[in-house]
């Protein structure tokens, strides 16, 4: 988002303070900003602690150039993840066996966790994407309060490429902001939605030129950080009660739960290999 020196970073998670707003920036573009166990657990840090700081007024969620976010590193899931991030599932090591559902499981929980820390939060948060949102990617931006896109930015359901439910959070906010029947078509037919179509279809708030588009995000979250915090803050809270949000967190762990036991069936393995060889799936449509 900025020129300037991030004021801290980890491996793949920047973040950076101007003024009163704060910027968190993906930061793993060899990956399409796949998150994997440790990326995901930086961004819920990340989230949470700008999401309450009081310091911070504004908060906004940026990708790169060529990818906002695609969601869980499929990469990763297929390679089944990495013994030392899925150490807590390790309640009897000679019974623990890795899975595809175990490296879902973890990742999936820490972006669930960053999601609700946004809905929650007393402040604006804005989601600036660039690049392709798909996946897990479209509903972490979903979940931010504005989203903003660069005319180079598109939107993508994703999941059926590989065989999963809805997951990030997707399945609950895809109805409230798209409605029934264009849920249907979204999620049945994938459609990969331009910037101005999903403008036009009510997903996002605006969109920008590419070369103008972090003067424009950053100039809307400084006009909200200078505005009333505390009203912002009141209001958020009772827009996600007349919405129903406060069953976010019940909806997702049923979304991580169905997501869970899919990744272990055939349709997802076969997805998976199908996703990796650049071809078309043969779904056998029995899990």
């Amino acid at each position: 988002m900025s020129e300037e020196k991030p004021s801290d970073m980890t491996e793949h998670i920047l973040t950076e303070r101007k003024g009163t707003v704060g910027i968190i920036t993906l930061a793993r573009p060899e990956r399409f900003n796949g998150l994997d166990v440790k990326m995901a657990r930086d961004l819920r840090k990340a989230a949470l602690g700008y999401a309450r700081d009081d310091a911070i007024r504004c908060v906004v969620l940026a990708g790169g150039e060529k990818a906002f976010c695609s969601g869980a590193d499929l990469k990763y899931v297929r390679q089944l993840g990495a013994e030392e991030d899925l150490s807590y599932l390790q309640t009897d090591r000679r019974d623990f066996k890795a899975s595809h559902g175990a490296c879902f499981k973890e990742i999936l929980e820490y972006i669930h966790s960053t999601i609700s820390e946004i809905r929650r939060a007393p402040k604006p948060f804005i989601a600036a994407v660039k690049g392709v949102a798909a996946a897990g990617g479209f509903g972490l931006a979903m979940s931010c309060d504005l989203v903003f896109a660069a005319e180079s930015a598109g939107f993508e359901w994703a999941y059926p490429k590989t065989g999963l439910t809805g997951a990030e959070s997707s399945t609950f906010f895809l109805t409230r902001l798209f409605g029934l029947r264009r849920a249907f078509g979204l999620v049945f037919l994938n459609p990969r939605l331009s910037a101005r179509e999903a403008l036009d279809v009510g997903l996002i708030n605006g969109v920008f030129p590419v070369e103008k588009f972090d003067a424009e995000v950053f100039g809307i979250a400084e006009r909200l950080a200078a505005g009333p915090t505390r009203a912002y803050g009141i209001t958020k809270r009772l827009i996600n009660e007349a919405s129903g949000i406060e069953r976010l967190d019940t909806h997702m762990d049923k979304e991580l739960k169905n997501l869970v036991e899919i990744a272990q069936g055939e349709d997802f393995s076969e997805g998976l290999e199908a996703f990796f060889a650049k071809q078309a799936a043969q779904f056998k449509g029995n899990g």
